[in-house]
Parts: C-alpha cells; sequence; structure tokens
C-alpha cells in the first residue's frame, strides 16, 4: 500500500511540473540576453526595452520573430522551442515595458505601392537602404554610431515581413519610434494616405523578398586540418614565414599550454601561432564583433604520434552557424587565406 501510495504521488508531482507554466525569464537568459541584454537593453541584438518598440509592436509580432528569427540578419529562428515557451518569452520581453502603453489602433491600410516607392525613397532610404536592406552593423558601439542605440533593420527580411503585420507597420510609420531615429511620419508632414502607400511599398519586398540568405555551409568540416612531413619546430617556423608574407602581423608564438602550467612543464610539441592583419580585423568586426571569437588568425601546431598535424578553425563553418549574410563574404575570404596558408606552409 504505501508502495502504491508513493507511485501515486511520484505521477502526481511529474504531471503538475508538465503543466507548469515555462519560466520566461529563465528562457530568456538562455536564449536571448547574450544579444538582447539580460534586461533587454540591447547589445548584439535590438535593444527589447525601448519605449517606442515596446509601444508599437504586438505580441503576435515578437512571438513570430521568435519563430522565424531574422535569415542572414543575425537572429536565428527557434523552431525548437514551445508555444508554450514562446509565450512565455514574450511574457518576459513586455516585462521590460516601464511606461510604454500601445497606440490606439488603426484603420488596415490600403496604399499604392507605386506611389509609396517614391516616398520611400525620400524619406526612408537613408537609413533602411535603398531595397530595404537595412543599416551595416549589429547594435555594438563597435558598429554603429555611439548616439544611435538601434540600427535601421533590413525591411525586406523574409522574417521581418512575416512577423510584422501591415497595421503594425502603419502604426510604426505614424507615430515613429521614441528614443530612435525612427521619426514621426505625421510629423513630417505626411498625411494618412501616403502612409499607407509606403506600408504598400514595403509590403511589395516579400514578392520576392531581396534578402541574401546565409550560404548553406553546414557541411563544411569545424576545423581546416593538414598533415605536415616537417618537425613541430619546423613546421612552426614555415608557418611565420608564410604569415609574414601574407602580411599578417604575428602576435605571439608559444607552447599551448603557457600560462595554464609551469613554464617547465610546457610542452614543445604543442604550438599556437597567432597572426593578424588589423585592418581586416577591424573591418570584420564592424560587421559583426563575434568574429572576435576566432579572428585574430590562430595556427595550432601538435605531434600527434608519429605525424604532426597543423590546424585553423573554419571560417566558412561559423559563417553558417552566425546566420550574418554580409560576415558570409569576408568568411570565405578568411576561409580561402587560412587554406592557402596551411597548403603553403607543409608544402
Amino acid at each position: 500500500m504505501p508502495t502504491r501510495w508513493a507511485f501515486g504521488l511520484f505521477i502526481s508531482i511529474v504531471s503538475q511540473l508538465a503543466l507548469a507554466e515555462p519560466d520566461g525569464a529563465v528562457l530568456f537568459t538562455r536564449h536571448c540576453a547574450a544579444c538582447h541584454g539580460l534586461n533587454g537593453m540591447g547589445g548584439v541584438g535590438v535593444p527589447l526595452a525601448l519605449p517606442g518598440l515596446q509601444a508599437t509592436v504586438d505580441d503576435d509580432y515578437l512571438r513570430l520573430s521568435i519563430r522565424h528569427g531574422r535569415p542572414g540578419r543575425v537572429m536565428p529562428a527557434f523552431t525548437q522551442l514551445t508555444d508554450q515557451e514562446v509565450a512565455a518569452l514574450v511574457k518576459q520581453v513586455r516585462s521590460f515595458n516601464k511606461s510604454s502603453s500601445g497606440f490606439p489602433a488603426v484603420k488596415p491600410p490600403h496604399g499604392n505601392a507605386i506611389h509609396g516607392a517614391k516616398l520611400f525613397a525620400s524619406h526612408c532610404a537613408a537609413c533602411h537602404g535603398a531595397h530595404g536592406e537595412g543599416s551595416h552593423g549589429t547594435g555594438v558601439t563597435f558598429s554603429r554610431p555611439r548616439d544611435l542605440p538601434i540600427l535601421a533593420p533590413a525591411l525586406n527580411n523574409p522574417g521581418f515581413l512575416a512577423a510584422a503585420s501591415d497595421s503594425m507597420i502603419k502604426t510604426t510609420l505614424l507615430h515613429g519610434r521614441e528614443g530612435t531615429p525612427m521619426l514621426s511620419f505625421v510629423k513630417q508632414g505626411l498625411s494618412e494616405s501616403d502612409v499607407d502607400d509606403v506600408v504598400a511599398y514595403v509590403r511589395s519586398f516579400a514578392q520576392p523578398s531581396q534578402t541574401t540568405l546565409p550560404a548553406d555551409t553546414a557541411h563544411e568540416p569545424p576545423i581546416l586540418l593538414r598533415t605536415s612531413k616537417y618537425s613541430v619546430a619546423e613546421t612552426t617556423e614555415r608557418v611565420k614565414d608564410v604569415m609574414t608574407r601574407y602580411n599578417l602581423r604575428i602576435i605571439r608564438s608559444v607552447p599551448f599550454n603557457q600560462g595554464m602550467v609551469e613554464t617547465k612543464d610546457e610542452n614543445p610539441e604543442q604550438r599556437i601561432i597567432d597572426g593578424c592583419d588589423f585592418g581586416f580585423l577591424n573591418k570584420a568586426l564592424a560587421v559583426d564583433p563575434r568574429v572576435g571569437l576566432f579572428l585574430p588568425c590562430r595556427v595550432t601546431i601538435a605531434q600527434r604520434e608519429d605525424k604532426v598535424i597543423i590546424m585553423t578553425i573554419n571560417p566558412k563553418r561559423l559563417s553558417y552557424i552566425f546566420n550574418n549574410a554580409e560576415l558570409n563574404e569576408l568568411c570565405e575570404e578568411m576561409s580561402k587565406l587560412y587554406n592557402d596558408l596551411l597548403d603553403e606552409a607543409v608544402q
């Protein structure tokens, strides 16, 4: 009897846990805070706590943005989350709203896209791009002017177009977004009919989208690897020589475990060499500061049984993971450099 009672209690507890509402704060910390900031104040991603954003977007926009992400624009699609978890995340994002209330509902827009294109060119393109491609860079101050809390988003992005309703876009145009460079079109002298035309033009980006999607590089190996016929010491010198000829400044050439063990215990058969083209580094950081995870260029050399191996990280694989179309070309360039460097070093 006690065993049956204990089993029933266990089933009851498990059932209650299964029915428990997901914790939005925990989910946000796990999936969103790294880019949007723990309190929604932004970083790589949009500052979700901005009053202007909170006032102009609805819950459906937040929910669909989480589901669809922004293909090619850093924000991934969170397809693995349940509907309950997405709802909890939306609730958490709404908790950042300390002062803003939503604007009154607007009349559904029915505009003229041809006239809207002319208005877009004169009032929107300077920030959002001639084809709605958005600003370059991310939300960190390294890649945007420090006086701007946010960069103009890509309006032709399929994720944005799937998430934003016409009414939401119209509301944003009518009222602007407090705390951002986005000003009210009404205050700029445009009529509601003009705003409807701009909405119609923005919606036309969906047929077809002009957003460049990330290259399909999921098949790329995580590392680039070669076998050297030379000793570790000889290979090290060859790598340094090739780096110098490729205009990479040698930053350091040290045992792999330097700093982790006493000097006497450092392993001379495992070495790392860091080299950098600082002009290229600054260019890449302005596109996406996460390239700091794999730049400067690091080559690892190690004795493995009777072989000497030489390897670097594969930038093309990271380009796929980072979901930033602007980064693809730079990662392609880096990958070619790394492959050429390794090939020459082992010749």
